[in-house]
């Protein structure tokens, strides 16, 4: 963890891939609601259950909302049920709705790589599937070429031991998860899995990135 830190400091102070201004107009199959404004940027990400995912970026100061559900997959309106059975295509994933002057697309990035292993194919943990996969979707071509730059330089820099197998995907039509995943962890701190698996992700994750959290 320490290594990777490292690592994408030194990526984020020479970086010649910089992001867009225009990153919050080039968001492409959202359905955008009526209180978002031009200060407002997207990025879906999968890093495993969606779960744990929500549990990190809802703390991040600059983060409006994190909502889970499913994307990547191709027939309409997934259930939580089908998309578990791993034959659908779709991964779980979040979709983080924040303010660009305060958080970058670079600054998710750390935080997705940081928080998670990218380099186990189609799982995370006990959690094996493709809908476990590690994924980034993309909204425009400024974040995918971000995305790609990083992928590369941290596998090059060795900050894992096994080359990363994260996919780069386009974001296609994002599906939210059924009511009583949402806000998962903050409901149900007490259960098995929240107590064991996603806490300690949750607590590592606040002392690596406390200067970053809300208040």
């Amino acid at each position: 963890m320490v290594r990777l830190f490292i690592v994408f400091f030194c990526l984020l102070a020479s970086c010649k891939a910089e992001q867009s201004n225009t990153q919050t107009n080039t968001i492409e199959n959202m359905e955008i609601k009526p209180e978002f404004t031009d200060t407002t940027a997207v990025a879906t990400f999968g890093a495993g259950c969606f779960w744990c995912v929500e549990a990190i970026f809802q703390d991040l100061k600059g983060v409006y909302s994190v909502e889970s559900g499913y994307m990547g997959g191709e027939t309409k309106d997934p259930t939580y049920k089908e998309v578990c059975s791993g034959t659908t295509g779709y991964a779980e994933v979040c979709r983080i709705v924040y303010d660009p002057r305060l958080l970058s697309f670079k600054d998710l990035l750390e935080v997705f790589w940081q928080t998670h292993d990218p380099t186990t194919l189609n799982r995370q943990g006990n959690d094996v599937g493709t809908q476990y996969r590690s994924a980034i979707f993309y909204y425009s071509d400024d974040q995918k070429n971000v995305a790609e730059y990083y992928k590369q330089e941290i596998d090059k820099a060795g900050a894992f031991s096994d080359p990363i197998v994260t996919t780069l995907e386009k974001a296609s039509t994002f599906y939210p998860a059924e009511d009583y995943h949402q806000n998962y962890f903050n409901q149900n701190g007490d259960q098995p899995y929240c107590a064991f698996v996603i806490k300690p992700k949750v607590e590592k994750f606040k002392k690596v990135f406390s200067s970053r959290l809300k208040q």
